[in-house]
């Protein structure tokens, strides 16, 4: 998925504060009822923010406040990241504080070197591997940890930060010293670059530790792969193989940057996505029969079903950051356009999009026979995820030997909850018959 804010509820929570600061009376009438209700819903804001995202989408669309627009209907989404040049990314300083100096294509906008980039990894990371290499990776590493558990399984520890790390030592050619440390390189990497809203220096520590020690593991990575006779039909091979052609943008450093900035995210948003989903199946006993039914039929392409709309409810980006790079009229021609002014603050909440009743079909109903245009898993426009297509199989294919098992269920008590550390779920213990 795009390697973008998975806190924004942090953010909409400021915006909230704000907004509380200036008062909303105009919204909701009394001042005073204004108030409560906003101290009621605010305690929730992070963890359920679609009753607030409803009552904006109604009220008022694009909530600007002290320099900070929140923007929620599903069209204005839409444009606020299709227009990149308008409403750009914020994360290329942080980006090349994580490569040691140098930009990875997620934080550079539409250029020639953009262009470049992923195109080259494009020609490295191909569709046609799905089928022949991805897929059957994960269904039989996933299959076997699930075999191996004995019936009760931590889905995050056990599995889902599992099988990604496992994946990305196969198919990339990057073996890590650990699958642990490579998650955890990754997870507080992506902290640093996406969630630390208020810049916490020991979130920016942790994450120039974890930086150094990924990019040293990457350069030796390369260093030993080119002494070796041969190359590996993988993703590093594939690289090298184009740098002896003498591809432009193809060189050692440029490949670690590439390489270091699609590790980083391929671990921990994976091992959310499935935590989330499959908590949001647990809470669905109907659902969730019928998703094991699915999975135990071999039908992936329905489990896939299922577990995005499942996803729908909790999703991995709740919102996207931009700044505005020039003043914009937003939503042009509607009652409730808005002047977004340069160096404004754009929060496009995607998940507010997935729930907007005037283009999305009973929102709140779960429904697997949703048109693919209605998610917004991937985020949209120029930087829409760029292992969208790696998600769309992963993802379901991490869960789906669990949810083929009989009688799957919570673990007892706290442990058969979803808790979370920081941004990013810690554990999902689950239960079933071996």
């Amino acid at each position: 998925m795009e390697f973008a804010a998975t806190a924004m509820m942090e953010n909409l929570k400021s915006v909230l504060d704000r907004v509380e600061s200036e008062g909303i009376a105009v919204l909701h009438g009394a001042e005073a009822s204004a108030m409560a209700f906003l101290e009621q819903v605010k305690q929730h804001a992070i963890q359920y923010p679609e009753p607030i995202f409803a009552i904006l989408r109604r009220i008022q669309p694009i909530l600007f406040v002290k320099n900070t627009a929140l923007v929620t209907r599903y069209e204005d989404v839409q444009e606020v990241l299709s227009r990149d040049q308008v409403f750009q990314v914020t994360y290329g300083e942080k980006m090349r504080i994580v490569t040691g100096g140098n930009d990875f294509f997620l934080g550079m906008q539409n250029s020639p070197a953009y262009e470049r980039d992923t195109a080259h990894m494009r020609t490295v990371m191909r569709r046609e591997d799905l089928d022949g290499m991805i897929v059957p990776f994960v269904a039989k590493t996933a299959g076997d940890l699930v075999s191996a558990s004995g019936g009760r399984l931590d889905v995050v520890k056990q599995l889902s930060t599992i099988v990604p790390a496992r994946w990305v030592a196969s198919y990339f050619g990057c073996v890590p010293p650990s699958d642990a440390e490579l998650a955890a390189w990754g997870t507080v990497i992506f902290q640093y670059l996406f969630t630390d809203l208020t810049n916490d220096p020991a979130v920016g520590s942790a994450a120039r530790d974890a930086a150094a020690k990924t990019r040293a593991w990457i350069d030796a990575t390369i260093t030993k792969r080119k002494a070796e006779p041969g190359q590996k039909d993988d993703v590093l091979g594939r690289c090298l193989k184009l740098q002896n052609i003498g591809v432009s943008g193809m060189d050692d450093l440029s490949i670690r940057n590439n390489l270091l900035g699609l590790l980083v995210g391929a671990i921990p948003t994976t091992s959310k996505c499935c935590a989330q989903a499959l908590d949001e199946l647990l809470k669905r006993p109907e659902q969730l029969k019928k998703a094991q039914d699915a999975a135990q039929a071999g039908d992936s392409a329905l489990v896939s079903r299922y577990v995005f709309e499942a996803l729908r409810f909790n999703p991995n980006n709740p919102a996207l950051l931009r700044i505005a790079a020039e003043d914009y009229l937003l939503a042009k021609g509607s009652i409730h356009e808005k002047l977004i002014p340069k160096g404004a603050t754009v929060v496009a909440a995607t998940q507010s999009a997935m729930f907007d009743e005037r283009i999305v079909d009973a929102p709140n109903d779960f429904k697997i026979d949703r048109p693919a245009h209605i998610y917004m898993h991937w985020g949209y426009g120029l930087h829409t995820c760029f292992g969208q297509y790696v998600n769309q199989v992963q993802i379901p294919g991490i869960l789906q030997p669990l949810l083929a098992r009989k009688n799957l269920r919570r673990a007892p008590g706290d442990a058969g909850q979803l808790a979370y550390s920081g941004p990013f779920p810690s554990s999902l213990g689950v239960e079933f018959d071996s």
